[in-house]
């Protein structure tokens, strides 16, 4: 599909009346929820306003200085699918759920034009697109900032979850999860990660809410399920990554209850061997649903796709290379450290060739820094102590480090790596938090709030 002008007079015109709607409305949930003086208030618009911003600049990014991409894609989709409103409700309902086959002559006017309509990950966003659509006239911006306005429920359910936990560290825990630049950036606008960072903080919250809390509220459940749905639609690989680790979160804090110690160890060391041969027998089981994601396609598929992003892209500065791959299991093994250093420490300064890269090589130092500064100050034992004490920890280590391992063995490109690995991030921030803090005084202005 090529690419056209996405953002146009009306976007600008519109933009300032959604924001302002956004606005006044999350004011009266901030007054309403977070009242003066309750720890999580000075966050909440903040966050907000950063995933608005988030969203404006990286479409101004694409139309401006990229000339297009993906975004415009999807877009230009939501076009299509909306243009079919004047026609048919009908077929306007149908399309946004994509039921009629290709090949259905009564929908090739609108089918033709769409690239994506048989590939069901990219057609779900331009559904979502196009149906927000509906209430912003289609314009390109205001649909990516109502995205973004989404995206932060569940960045900010996610804080909840931590910051109920931890209710000394509102401070550290928001800075983690609502104000990761990268995260801003990426996963604020018309993208696949927007609406998976969406449903990854629901998830979570949901997964918190329910299995540890016992609370099965329908609110709970319907956004727990709605989320699982957009990610396994979208990303099903998160999924890989996130119910191993939610399950050892959930099965290891009740191991808590077990009274001896030694039967602690035996009962976590069965649930963690649960886990993996119930993962594999998933991952054989439904391996046609999960297709070239399933255990016997992964190690091909990574091996694939990092090979033929290397081949396109190495001109430009933007390839990496962890070396020859073994497409099998072992051979991905091997690569392990390889693969978690690149996404969550790479590109290093001296790698950057580009203006964007060195905005991504900043903030991997800075991640590589509060690393390397947590063994120094804290130490390797202290460490391993606190992750052995603290499920929450474990959980958002797991979550991290299988999910920076499978995105930084199949990428092979620093630019779509920065945008792969935002889901991670705030998880390998909050466990760097949660180490740091056990050990070390807190500052006082994070205690100065009275917490409700």
């Amino acid at each position: 599909m090529q690419d056209t002008t996405f953002i146009t007079f009306w976007d600008y015109f519109l933009t300032p009346i959604y924001i302002s709607i956004i606005i006044v409305f999350a004011r009266y949930i901030r007054d309403q929820q977070y009242p003066v003086g309750h720890p999580w208030r000075p966050y909440f618009i903040p966050g907000l306003a950063s995933k608005i911003v988030g969203a404006i600049l990286i479409g101004m990014l694409y139309q401006y200085y990229y000339g297009g991409g993906d975004t415009s894609n999807y877009f230009e989709h939501a076009q299509t699918i909306n243009s079919s409103f004047s026609d048919s409700p009908v077929k306007w309902f149908n399309l946004i759920l994509r039921i009629p086959p290709w090949y259905d002559g009564e929908y090739s006017p609108y089918v033709s034009k769409m690239i994506w309509y048989e590939s069901p990950s990219e057609y779900t966003v331009a559904s979502i697109a196009a149906f927000i659509g509906v209430f912003t006239l289609t314009t390109y911006l205001p649909i990516s900032i109502i995205l973004g306005s989404l995206a932060f429920t569940g960045s900010w359910a996610m804080f909840r979850t931590f910051a109920s936990q931890y209710p000394h560290l509102v401070r550290p825990i928001a800075l983690c999860v609502l104000f990761i630049p990268s995260t801003i950036m990426w996963g604020s606008g018309l993208f696949k990660d927007t609406i998976c960072m969406f449903g990854l903080g629901w998830m979570t919250y949901g997964a918190f809410r329910m299995l540890l809390l016992r609370d099965f509220s329908i609110k709970n459940i319907f956004l727990t399920l709605i989320s699982f749905i957009l990610i396994a639609k979208i990303k099903v690989y998160i999924l890989l990554a996130f119910l191993p680790a939610v399950a050892l979160w959930i099965l290891f804090t009740y191991a808590y209850y077990i009274p001896t110690a030694a039967a602690r160890v035996l009962v976590k060391l069965l649930v963690t061997a649960g886990c993996f041969f119930g993962f594999m027998f998933f991952s054989q089981k439904y391996a046609e649903e999960l297709g070239r994601y399933s255990l016997d396609k992964i190690a091909k598929t990574s091996y694939i796709t990092s090979t033929y992003i290397s081949s396109v892209s190495g001109d430009d500065g933007s390839a990496y290379d962890l070396g020859e791959l073994d497409p099998s299991i072992n051979g991905m093994l091997r690569k392990f450290p390889l693969a978690v250093n690149v996404t969550l420490f790479r590109p290093y300064i001296w790698e950057t060739r580009k203006p964007i890269q060195m905005l991504n090589a900043l903030e991997a130092s800075l991640f590589l820094w509060v690393t390397i500064k947590l063994f120094i100050t804290i130490g390797f034992l202290r460490i391993w102590s606190a992750i052995s004490e603290d499920t929450t920890i474990q959980f958002c280590l797991i979550f991290a480090i299988i999910f920076a391992f499978a995105i930084g063995l199949s990428s092979g490109n620093f630019g779509t790596l920065s945008r792969y690995r935002i889901p991670c991030l705030p998880f390998y921030g909050l466990s760097l938090v949660l180490i740091y803090y056990k050990y070390k005084p807190i500052d006082n202005n994070i205690l100065a709030f009275n917490f409700r």
